[in-house]
């Protein structure tokens, strides 16, 4: 381990910790450039002893780049980094965990071919006893909620499983100061629940130091003491969490207001993340009321003032009430039939923080009533520009501020309003939307599966009489606990998994599975779930990344046309806005959400029948989920049959039209949104029937 002598300076500031804490880690002024581009510019953070940190920022932003120094593994231009008050010079990994500094990457660093308790000793010096590294494995799992088969090869592992394997292989290490990059992406909510629960227990009681990188605003909001914005690799904000909400943190993160559609599923999960110890859960009339949390929700500490939250909250809401009066007496003159009234009642509930979205993938064609289309997003048809799929800002922050119904309503008895706020915000905003959902019975069916049944090459049943059908301009969503299918189902439909029985149907006609290009050529286009594993090549470039799956457009005799190339490759470039300094730059260099782009350009630009989107906004900023979300609502409006398939319920419940919960290989139940039940949903994802 390397270190810098202490100076004179270094005195000066110890004496001044006789009355101010000396940070655990301090980086002052880091700067970082890579060519032209600035990845830090002069960033300074400070985390203490004890305290668990968010660091916010788009893709891009900079905040991987900045760990990344702070792991050794990038070194910086200029500025320093102190430890415990000391400086240090941190040139490698070794040096790094010397330090007791460990992190938790994003993206899998892992060898498929080896065993999970040979994934986690893998690195550690002497030798290796492999009954007491399956007992670590067994241990750490069970301690944090992260189980998995120690014995299980890595390769034949789930996305999720995975992401578990490598959060076993830093906590057993025990590290001081821990890093985590996207901890709960492939999480279930009560394992997302227990894990916040331990790492809150390990900051308080022993003293650790979390930084945690998250695009789940709520998440941060609620599980950290602190929060550092980035943006364009500069810090832009630093709060304590009790001083901000969700609306400022993307505010500042994207430099804008975020879309009313698509709020709900950029911020993450709410209640069932935080429990009824959230400032937000109190305002909906879900706390306890005695100042008390549940279970996984974050403890009372020192940097938080519910008390000075709690009467914003309160003055927010009472201006919003006033406001909300006005607008619903005009917006209701002259709509007063019977049918406008039984619509009522779920569209007049839209969160603080959260704006309901509209009908996702409604055709610009659909009949509806115009009391419908007016209760549903405040505005006429009208008022809205061609082309707009949101409100204009004017309209969309008023609607923001709405307070939820039971706080308008002068009617509703308190005891049956404390029981309807138990639904969560997703499930709220789907009654809304799902109230004018079009009727797709009478559309075509543009993909069906029956009785799908696929074995792994290990014998293990992979799927068990799988059976859905998905019409054109439809969305249907597939819930479900990671590791239940949703993988075989992504390749089943991406032509790199034979059925033993069963059959595919793509607008009538059956498809071969297990074919190379025969579901492709048959009109689906695949988003897969690891966009770096099967969704575009890293060391190719863009260009070549967009026509991948079709070469014909740029190829003449079968050999490629490089001005067509380019010439297809910078439209699409610009048509989805896809930030890249030149065709011809290779994918590793981009960040994850215009990866993302190039991955949707591709299988958009091909004009599918069907699109297959597997966490299709995994692992991306809030920037990039909105602008997602917005393609895959635009995509069914088109009249193209979607099929979502996400672990984030907020994410399902903002965009489908339908839900579909699998369970071991086959699905297990069904509702529409305008019928959705959380806690039926949660039962159904646990294997009970519907």
């Amino acid at each position: 381990m390397s270190t810098r002598q202490s100076t004179g300076s270094d005195d000066v500031a110890g004496t001044a910790t006789a009355t101010v804490a000396v940070p655990a880690v301090e980086l002052t002024d880091i700067t970082k450039r890579f060519g032209p581009v600035v990845a830090c510019d002069k960033v300074c953070l400070s985390v203490q002893r004890g305290e668990i940190h968010g660091l916010l920022g788009q893709n891009g932003a900079g905040k991987s780049t900045l760990m990344k120094i702070l792991t050794g593994l990038v070194t910086p231009d200029s500025g320093h980094i102190s430890i415990a008050g000391r400086r240090v010079e941190i040139k490698d990994p070794l040096v790094a965990a010397g330090l007791g500094i460990s992190m938790v990457h994003q993206h899998f660093s892992l060898v498929g071919r080896m065993r999970v308790w040979e994934n986690v000793t893998l690195g550690e010096r002497g030798a290796v006893d492999r009954d007491a590294a399956r007992r670590i494995v067994k241990e750490v799992g069970d301690k944090y909620g992260l189980l998995v088969d120690p014995d299980a090869y890595v390769e034949n592992l789930s996305t999720g499983e995975r992401q578990r394997v490598e959060l076993i292989k830093c906590l057993h290490r025990d590290p001081d100061l821990l890093i985590l990059d996207e901890p709960t992406s492939v999480l279930t909510l009560k394992e997302s629940r227990e894990l916040f629960s331990v790492l809150r227990r390990a900051a308080e009681e022993d003293g650790k130091t979390i930084i945690l990188i998250s695009h789940k605003l709520d998440e941060i909001l609620h599980a950290t003491d602190r929060v550092t914005i980035m943006r364009n690799g500069a810090v832009v904000a630093q709060k304590a969490t009790c001083d901000t909400d969700v609306r400022e943190l993307g505010r500042e993160m994207v430099g804008r207001e975020l879309s009313g559609r698509t709020a709900a599923s950029a911020v993450g999960s709410l209640e069932e993340l935080v429990g009824s110890g959230s400032p937000l859960s109190a305002a909906n009339g879900t706390a306890s009321g005695n100042g008390s949390t549940t279970e996984g929700a974050r403890p009372r500490n020192k940097y938080k003032n519910k008390k000075a939250r709690s009467t914003r909250a309160s003055r927010d809401r009472a201006k919003a009430k006033a406001r909300s009066r006005a607008k619903s007496r005009n917006r209701t003159r002259g709509a007063r039939t019977s049918k406008n009234n039984r619509a009522k009642g779920p569209l007049e509930e839209p969160r603080p923080s959260a704006v309901a979205p509209e009908a996702p993938g409604t055709p610009d064609h659909a009949t509806e009533p115009e009391e419908v289309k007016a209760s549903t997003s405040g505005h006429t048809t009208e008022d809205t520009p061609e082309g707009a799929t949101t409100p204009p800002a004017d309209q969309t922050s008023e609607t923001a501020e709405t307070p939820p119904a039971e706080d308008t309503s002068e009617t509703a008895g308190s005891s049956a309003g404390k029981r309807g706020r138990k639904a969560s915000t997703g499930a709220r905003a789907a009654a809304a939307a799902g109230a004018c959902t079009p009727d797709f019975s009478k559309r075509e069916v543009r993909l069906r599966i029956v009785d799908a049944h696929a074995t792994a090459p290990d014998g293990r049943p992979l799927l068990r009489g799988l059976s859905l059908e998905v019409r054109a301009g439809e969305i249907l969503g597939i819930a479900g606990v990671e590791g239940n299918g949703q993988s075989a189902l992504g390749d089943l439909l991406s032509s790199l998994l034979d059925l033993d029985s069963g059959t595919v149907e793509v607008c009538g006609t059956a498809v071969r599975t297990g074919r190379p290009g025969a579901m492709h050529a048959a009109g689906v286009g695949v988003i897969p779930e690891d966009r770096h594993l099967s969704g575009c090549v890293l060391d190719m470039s863009v260009a070549e990344n967009l026509v991948m799956a079709d070469l014909g457009e740029v190829a003449r005799r079968s050999f490629i046309n490089p001005r067509r190339l380019r010439q297809r490759a910078v439209r699409l470039i610009e048509e989805f806005d896809i930030s890249v300094p030149s065709p011809d730059t290779p994918m590793r260099l981009l960040s994850g959400g215009n990866q993302q782009k190039v991955v949707l350009a591709r299988e958009l630009a091909a004009a599918p029948k069907v699109l297959v989107a597997a966490q299709p906004t995994r692992g991306l900023d809030v920037g990039a989920i909105e602008y997602m979300t917005e393609r895959l609502h635009r995509a069914a409006q088109d009249g193209i049959a979607v099929l979502l398939i996400s672990t984030e319920l907020e994410e399902i419940l903002t965009l489908a039209h339908r839900i579909a919960v699998i369970h071991r290989g086959r699905i297990v139940g069904e509702m529409s949104r305008a019928e959705v039940d959380v806690e039926r949903l949660g039962m159904m994802m646990g294997g009970q029937a519907a």
